[in-house]
């Protein structure tokens, strides 16, 4: 019995010992969760009271603008909001900087809002970092959607260029002139032997042709071309969502937005009565119409467009709608893919025909942009 009463009196001893011990972790987390205070060095908390002068812009302004102290103030700012090199803190700092983006009135300026520099144009601060501005001429209003296109509207551009066929190693037009070589006659003792050439043809000239049998006759012929090789287009898109940076020339006055077109073009003499627009007219039209267009593309796209001006290319630009960033893969345009694509017969050899005789197209409402691409 008395075994049992020491067992029995040290199970009460465990209990109150773990019942002690879950008081102290319940009291231990209650002082945590509610936030008292179990070290000396709690983190200092600012007052709602303290706070920080940060500038801040009067007005609007435009991007490239020089900043002075007269569209700059400064304003209080809570301290505890306050992130450390993020906002300037004394108009001195920011007078002479110029602003990389537009800024509208009472905004903070912050460090990424502006940029230290000397000089320079205004268009260069239009320009994205990594990307680069770069000219391409107007030729006429076809090409450029009918002038629509202005400052900050996205285009695409579309390339069009011929090709024909070369001589690989004389890197000309094919085909090649024939020329008649006559054998070497009598030479003087020692001397090398003399070749002596002749061109035939009436004009000092004969295209290489090829033999052919004449059915009819049942004869071999030796046909020759008629004409010079005919160029072979191809059209594709070249680039997609470009910016316009600028229309026209741009003007001399860096602080000011350039606006309007001011390029002139080559005035053309004046038609006669009848057959089109007068001088004046012609001179007022050249001076609404540009004749250069500046896009924003990346350094690749501009060497390309480079060399699609420099080698004759026709560059027609497409205006995209606004707020439309999508990109569309696009192909390449032939003389066999709109036979294909768009299901277009070769037409019949008909025993009859329409008249008048018509060898070449033409678009009586455009009468200034037509042009006839002819092989040199």
């Amino acid at each position: 019995m008395a075994q049992g009463s020491r067992r029995r009196g040290r199970v009460f001893i465990y209990l109150a010992l773990i019942i002690i011990l879950a008081f102290v972790l319940v009291y231990a987390l209650f002082r945590n969760q509610f936030g008292v205070a179990t070290s000396p060095e709690a983190t200092p908390t600012f007052s709602p009271l303290d706070t920080v002068t940060i500038v801040v812009t009067t007005q609007s302004i435009p991007r490239g603008t020089e900043l002075t102290e007269s569209v700059l103030t400064t304003i209080p700012y809570p301290k505890r909001d306050m992130v450390e090199g993020t906002f300037f803190t004394n108009v001195a700092d920011v007078v002479g900087k110029r602003a990389k983006f537009d800024l509208d009135a009472r905004v903070p300026v912050t460090t990424s809002m502006v940029v230290d520099t000397t000089g320079g144009s205004f268009a260069a601060f239009q320009i994205p970092k990594g990307m680069v501005a770069v000219s391409i001429p107007i030729k006429d209003r076809v090409s450029f959607v009918s002038y629509a296109p202005q400052a900050g509207d996205h285009v695409n551009v579309i390339a069009t260029m011929l090709f024909i066929d070369l001589d690989n190693n004389f890197q000309t037009r094919l085909p090649n002139y024939s020329a008649q070589v006559t054998a070497p006659g009598p030479t003087s003792q020692g001397g090398p032997p003399a070749l002596t050439v002749k061109i035939d043809g009436g004009d000092q000239k004969s295209a290489v042709g090829r033999a052919e049998l004449e059915t009819t006759l049942n004869q071999p012929i030796y046909a020759q071309p008629s004409e010079n090789q005919r160029p072979r287009m191809v059209a594709q898109t070249l680039l997609q969502d470009a910016v316009v940076l600028h229309v026209g020339n741009f003007t001399t006055t860096e602080s000011a937005q350039p606006s309007g077109p001011s390029a002139v073009a080559t005035p053309t003499p004046t038609p006669a009565a009848g057959q089109g627009p007068t001088q004046q007219e012609i001179q007022q039209q050249q001076l609404e119409n540009p004749d250069i267009i500046t896009l924003i593309v990346t350094p690749q796209d501009a060497v390309t467009l480079n060399y699609l001006i420099l080698n004759g290319a026709q560059i027609t630009l497409a205006l995209r709608g606004a707020g439309d960033d999508q990109r569309v893969q696009t192909e390449a345009v032939t003389l066999q893919y709109l036979m294909d694509q768009y299901n277009i017969p070769v037409p019949a050899k008909l025993p009859y025909g329409t008249e008048p005789r018509v060898d070449l197209l033409s678009m009586p409402s455009l009468p200034n942009d037509v042009r006839v691409i002819t092989p040199k």
